[in-house]
């Protein structure tokens, strides 16, 4: 270990981050090693790039924004029935995966444990991940096919989480053949001046890379792989904390297929011009999907001919990609937004710093950003009341108890 501890000062020392080994003597060997092998995964030219962009402020400049072509699913008419046949052959053929990104906490729902494992109140008391899992396990018998579910965990909640699916027996999935787990990356956060933060492990403190990462993640833990194996085209991407998400829909990969194209993001209409909700649109002629916080007062409240927002196709993370595009935006990483964060932390002097207000970066990449890079895409509206039932906060919008009515709602009309 003595010469590798020589290189990796040497190493420390060129980028200014020397701190990192403060309280390395006080570490047992396990945790010794662990740092070490953390220092050496760090792409240090990466993270100060990264730092010195929080200085610069976001704003989309001359780029020329635009509102997006969308279909209405429920407004196809005769078309609706062609692609919803050439969706359910491509399902019946075995062609689709579906991926669950699930590595976030249900802290703001005061919840212990990975987000997937919140109850909603239902009367069933299922977890996210259980509700998910009965929409798959409906498909799969409607089909008659073995559909394979991919979860993404990370770092913090991989444990739980894959103990939870153990202690459920899977809710009917097969390990490795028909469910499959994954844990997203992590990048270092930092602090105001640029300096990586110890946290108080004693380790370097990291953060999950956001669902942009979700393409790396992929082909590095070589799910991708298991993937072409099965013979998956199309791979349906949501997130964990929507219980009324489609993940089987053969209208969404129906058009895809017809239209030729290599990935759709499905829609619904803005509940009013200041939702809280990223909006779909083109920017420089490119899909793109515009934040609340980008987007001017005026643009949220335009309307077209019919008296429709210009602006209100909602991004609601469920997303469908061909494989191929999967792969080849997992080569090179997105780009990565910065966020102001709390976070706990040993300074250099060995003490322990709890925050009352934000003191530091971490640094993650937004799904969205890969539409942009896409040969081409489609967007679809579906319906709110089918579709979109999210569990974000503990109270008030898209909370448990809006979740529960729209998902009681919807099976009870259904």
């Amino acid at each position: 270990m003595g010469d590798i501890l020589i290189e990796v000062e040497k190493k420390l020392k060129k980028y200014g981050q020397e701190h990192l080994l403060n309280g390395y003597s006080k570490l047992d060997e396990v945790k010794q090693k662990k740092l070490i092998e953390q220092i050496q995964n760090i792409d240090f030219n990466l993270i100060n790039s990264l730092y010195e962009s929080t200085k610069k402020q976001i704003n989309l400049g001359d780029s020329i924004i635009e509102p997006i072509q969308y279909y209405d699913k429920y407004k196809l008419n005769e078309e609706y029935k062609e692609l919803e046949t050439i969706g359910e052959r491509a399902i019946r053929e075995g062609q689709l995966a579906v991926v669950t990104m699930a590595g976030g906490q249900g802290t703001r729902l005061g919840h212990k444990g990975p987000k997937g494992t919140y109850d909603i109140g239902l009367e069933s008391h299922k977890s996210l991940f259980e509700l998910l899992s009965d929409s798959i396990k409906e498909s799969e018998k409607k089909y008659n096919i073995l559909i394979p579910w991919f979860i993404m965990t990370s770092e913090e909640n991989n444990q739980e989480t894959v103990t939870f699916f153990e202690k459920h027996k899977y809710f009917g999935f097969e390990k490795n053949k028909t469910i499959f787990f994954f844990i997203q990356g992590q990048l270092p956060m930092v602090d105001t001046e640029g300096k990586i933060l110890i946290g108080e492990d004693g380790l370097i403190k990291e953060a999950a890379d956001g669902h942009g990462g979700i393409f790396e993640s992929l082909v590095r833990s070589k799910m991708t792989d298991e993937m072409k194996k099965m013979g998956i085209k199309w791979v349906f991407v949501g997130g964990v904390d929507n219980c009324l998400a489609k993940m089987v829909d053969p209208v969404f990969i129906g058009i895809a297929i017809d239209k030729n194209v290599t990935a759709v993001g499905k829609s619904i209409v803005k509940a009013n011009p200041q939702e809280k909700v990223g909006v779909f649109c083109k920017k420089d002629g490119r899909p793109y999907v515009i934040e609340y916080s980008e987007i001017s007062k005026e643009m949220a409240e335009e309307v077209d001919e019919n008296g429709e927002l210009k602006y209100g196709e909602s991004h609601i993370l469920c997303n469908l990609f061909a494989l191929e595009s999967i792969e080849r935006m997992g080569k090179t990483p997105l780009p990565y937004h910065s966020a102001f964060k709390k976070a706990t932390y040993i300074d250099r002097e060995g003490n322990l710093v709890v925050p009352t207000s934000p003191n530091a970066y971490k640094f993650e990449a937004f799904l969205f950003d890969a539409f942009g890079e896409l040969d081409n895409m489609i967007v679809l509206r579906g319906k709110r009341e089918e579709e979109f039932a999210p569990v974000k906060n503990l109270e008030g919008v898209d909370s448990p108890e809006t979740a529960r009515k729209l998902y009681k709602d919807f099976y009870n009309t259904k």
